[in-house]
């Protein structure tokens, strides 16, 4: 059985390399052996691997006649970069400075509609997608930039919805179940069903220590989270309607979900399920596309096809030091509420609701991704049209956004 030497490390940071040698702290890879996995059934936890995959097309010339279109948008782990999937390959952007790092154009299909990274270093999951997909949409394939091609696969029998990497894990999620992988060897580890999840709902968290994994449930408005460490499983009944939208803090400890009738926002305890806190996005019903944490989880940001980016004051500790996490009422404003909320339990539960302490308007029905700058109290936003922003809010007083800088990541300046 083939097995990998080693694995990426944050360590093995491509981003910020002018050459595409391999660092020094990374083995080569030895290669990694194609894996076929049936959706329905696994028959052998750990099976054998069988030839390896082969190169694919060499990159076109830079000079493309067409502007791409893009399929797929997604930050790395902690925000500093995202990855754009398009119809004739994948691109990675940093976000502060903006600018492209590299891309990837095939000169035959080239569609590519999922590009996972893993942090900054040079192993990227990728799945197919668009007109003419690159690679089949039922199958991931493992890319290192260092070597500019597929080192391994794993193979379905469904359309793979949505990847996940941690440094130790691979999470595979297809339309009703999930397979999650050790990183090193490509042994699978646990699979777990689902209710129907076309959007390919999965987060896991980050942190050095514990692996927590959420993911829909068995049931309408349900999710599930996967303690791993302590080998628990919680079952959440979030919301009565579907679930649209959900984000997992770094730590793993507080979740934020959103159903699809896209008015309310609840943040949960995942260790015992309790809720938190629960904020209003309006009163119209909204198809909500992304939620974030900021790193210390004092604020929430919240994306729809309304057109408005909102972030909101929390008011819960996901156990970060009291020194990063700013009080409610000290140097920062708590969510604003209605003004009849003295009459709170006579009328609806409306006027009474906590809504968002800072606002920025964009196109409404385009769709947007939203995260926080590494800076202070700043938000970016990545739009399904090649738009990029980066706005900063005022913690004291609210309001508008103050918009730093914008983008066409589609018509960037010229790669590093």
């Amino acid at each position: 059985m083939a097995t990998l030497s080693a694995y990426p490390t944050p360590n093995s940071n491509f981003l910020d390399q002018t050459s595409q040698s391999p660092p020094q702290n990374l083995d080569s890879l030895s290669p990694m052996l194609h894996q076929s996995q049936d959706s329905e059934h696994i028959h052998n936890p750990n099976p054998n691997y069988h030839t390896p995959v082969s190169s694919p097309p060499e990159p076109a010339s830079p000079a493309t006649t067409t502007p791409p279109s893009l399929l797929h948008l997604s930050f790395n782990q902690d925000h500093g970069c995202f990855a754009a999937g398009t119809d004739h390959g994948f691109r990675i952007y940093n976000c502060d400075p903006f600018r492209e790092i590299f891309r990837r154009d095939f000169d035959r299909g080239g569609g590519i509609g999922v590009v996972e990274m893993l942090f900054r270093c040079n192993i990227l999951a990728l799945v197919g997608g668009g007109p003419e997909p690159q690679y089949p949409s039922n199958k991931v394939m493992i890319w290192d930039d260092h070597q500019s091609r597929c080192i391994g696969e794993l193979a379905f029998r469904s359309e793979v919805r949505s990847v996940r990497l941690r440094r130790d894990r691979i999470v595979v999620v297809l339309e009703q179940k999930i397979f999650v992988y050790n990183f090193a060897d490509l042994k699978l580890l646990h699979q777990i069903e689902t209710i129907a999840n076309p959007k390919g709902l999965c987060a896991v968290s980050q942190g050095a220590g514990s692996l927590v994994l959420v993911c829909p449930g068995l049931q309408k408005g349900q999710v599930r989270v996967e303690h791993y460490d302590s080998k628990r499983t919680k079952f959440i009944m979030a919301h009565d309607s579907r679930i649209a939208c959900f984000a997992l803090t770094q730590d793993g400890q507080l979740l934020a979900t959103a159903s699809t009738k896209g008015t309310l926002v609840r943040i949960f305890n995942t260790v015992d399920g309790s809720l938190l806190q629960e904020v209003r996005r309006g009163a119209d019903r909204a198809e909500i596309y992304s939620l974030a944490f900021s790193s210390n989880a004092q604020w929430l940001a919240v994306s729809s096809d309304k057109g408005t980016v909102h972030v909101f004051s929390l008011k819960v500790n996901s156990g970060s030091p009291s020194n990063d996490r700013p009080r409610v009422g000290s140097d920062s404003v708590s969510s604003p509420s209605s003004s009849l909320s003295f009459i709170k339990g006579v009328l609806p539960k409306y006027f009474s609701s906590e809504w968002s302490v800072a606002q920025f308007r964009l196109v409404e029905g385009s769709q947007y991704l939203v995260a926080f700058g590494h800076q202070k109290n700043t938000v970016v936003i990545l739009g399904m049209d090649g738009s990029f922003y980066r706005c900063q809010f005022d913690p004291v007083n609210g309001g508008e956004m103050t918009q730093l800088e914008y983008h066409n990541c589609l018509k960037p300046e010229q790669p590093f």
